[in-house]
């Protein structure tokens, strides 16, 4: 019962880690504005690589925003969320391999692990949001990027938007419910 209410705490001091959504997001937008520039597409990869060096600084700042606390020094299970999200480099290797073999089908892994590292949040942060949005981006992005031509690859970052978007309002919504609860 302990670990519960520690999830718990966890899931209202972090506000169910919206802020690090929103921050995915805004990063996505870079990623879409980036893959509708007349580039080749391994500076288009490059770009989209350095663009996720943004999501810290703008974590930090959007969780100052929403006056989140993603420090979590009293919880034990808050180094739990940094290592699943460390454990998302792990799957770097794939990304590494499309954009050297098949660099068009790099965003739509990009995306795919985007999506996929999200499924362990939904028992970390005590919402079910991500138990369904995890699954639905991974298995979407992939046939979305099956379906999807060299001239529109802009799409997939753009869905990612809008799907991390509409995760971040259900995760609001089910940290309004939990907070009301409690």
């Amino acid at each position: 019962m302990l670990i519960d209410e520690m999830r718990k705490d966890l899931s209202i001091k972090g506000r169910n880690g919206i802020s690090f959504l929103l921050s995915a997001s805004i990063i996505w937008l870079i990623i879409t504005i980036i893959f509708m520039q007349s580039i080749e597409i391994a500076q288009k990869n490059i770009w989209m690589l350095f663009s996720t060096g943004l999501m810290f600084p703008l974590s930090v700042g959007v969780s100052y925003i929403l006056k989140a606390d993603w420090k979590f020094e009293t919880n034990a299970l808050g180094s739990l969320a940094l290592y699943l999200n460390l454990a998302q480099i792990i799957y770097f290797p794939i990304l590494f391999w499309s954009m050297l073999k098949s660099p068009h089908d790099a965003i739509m892994i990009f995306a795919i692990i985007t999506g996929a590292h999200l499924f362990t949040y939904g028992w970390l942060y005590y919402a079910k949001p991500y138990y369904i949005a995890a699954p639905i981006i991974a298995v979407g992005m992939m046939f979305l990027g099956l379906y999807t031509t060299t001239d529109n690859l802009w799409l997939i970052p753009f869905s990612m938007v809008g799907l991390l978007f509409m995760l971040s309002m259900a995760l609001n919504m089910s940290y309004r419910k939990l907070v009301k609860r409690i």
